[in-house]
């Protein structure tokens, strides 16, 4: 059931800052009424904005900070001179002390894994958080995770990866048992590396309401076999860079193609409401935001080029994060996984 949800805005992150955070907090108030917001940023650039939107000023409040992490800045350097005074920083903190339900940004990737690691903290039993991602698929919508986090990782933490995307597939996108691969460069069980090989013998067993399908390769993300697809930060990244490339590729040629000609213009009118569709499931800013799951609370990175409709649809994930109480499940299906070891009558305390 919906609540009311506050979401804890960095206005200042992102490659077009404010103008473009604010415009989507206002389009994200069409779509949800009750939802408040609350907003760290430069007063001097937020205060014209917000004032120009009475429903936007009437559902905000403004905490004014002229601190900007940069996306240039290393995450130590980030931690060092940013604490108390960012953006980024208060917008984390908000979520740390209750203040507020979740925290979106489009700032440096980086600096804010490592303020929400730093204020958060990881679930317990979580080694590292992973970003996930929610791919378009011809099925609908598959999450995939890592893309990004972890540039490398061992079977224990791809088998964390897996609890925590099945558990937001469960809770987010309604599926009873969502099906789960780790993605590899075949699907025999002899290929793979050592990880994703120990990884997929320990899913097999693994006690969740879940059905692993085994290994899956990169063109069955886009094909959906799969409700969540498991692999490495670095793989992850490269695959969801090329896919919205692929997705550039093809509207360019597309319109390329429709142009050249007379008849192709022509074409392009008479199946305008077809290209209009095929436009609209090829945009990425419909799936724009990565979920950091595994921590102790709602973060949500948004694609520092994106614009206002790309910045509300990380707002939506956001929501529906925070509506779905989706970190509660995360800690439950991993007690129900692995539980920690049982200790013998005879052991004894060294």
């Amino acid at each position: 059931m919906a609540r009311d949800v506050r979401i804890a805005l960095d206005a200042m992150g992102g490659d077009h800052g404010p103008s473009v955070v604010l415009s989507a907090a206002g389009i994200a108030l069409e779509r949800r009424p009750d939802i408040e917001f609350l907003i760290y940023g430069d007063e001097k650039q937020t205060g014209p904005i917000m004032s120009a939107d009475r429903r936007l000023a009437a559902r905000s409040k403004l905490f004014h900070t002229s601190v900007a992490v940069q996306m240039t800045d290393k995450p130590s350097q980030a931690l060092r001179t940013g604490r108390r005074v960012s953006s980024m920083w208060q917008a984390i903190e908000a979520v740390k002390s209750g203040a507020a339900d979740c925290a979106v940004s489009a700032g440096n990737t980086g600096a804010l894994m490592a303020m929400s690691k730093y204020h958060l903290g990881v679930l317990d039993g979580i080694d590292r958080p992973a970003i996930a991602a929610l791919w378009p698929t011809k099925r609908g919508q598959s999450v995939v995770l890592d893309v990004g986090a972890n540039v490398e990782c061992d079977a224990q933490q791809l088998v964390d990866f897996a609890i925590m995307g099945e558990a937001f597939a469960r809770a987010v996108l309604g599926l009873e048992r969502p099906t789960v691969g780790i993605l590899n460069i075949g699907a025999e069980d002899v290929k793979g590396n050592d990880a994703v090989k120990s990884a997929a013998h320990m899913l097999r067993n693994v006690k969740l309401p879940i059905e692993f399908c085994g290994f899956v390769e990169g063109d069955d993300i886009a094909e959906g076999t799969v409700d969540v697809i498991v692999t490495d930060g670095f793989t992850g990244n490269v695959a969801l860079k090329t896919a919205e490339g692929t997705a550039k590729l093809v509207a360019h040629f597309l319109r390329s193609a429709l142009k050249r000609s007379f008849f192709g213009t022509l074409g392009a009118i008479l199946a305008s409401g077809a290209l209009g569709t095929l436009k609209r499931k090829l945009d990425p800013r419909s799936a724009n935001g990565g979920i950091f799951l595994g921590l102790n609370g709602v973060v949500v990175k948004s694609h520092g080029g994106t614009d206002a409709l790309g910045f509300a649809s990380a707002l939506d994930m956001a929501i529906g994060m925070a509506d779905a109480q989706v970190i509660p499940k995360i800690v439950a299906d991993r007690a129900i996984a692995l539980p920690p070891p049982v200790q013998t009558a005879g052991a004894v305390a060294s």
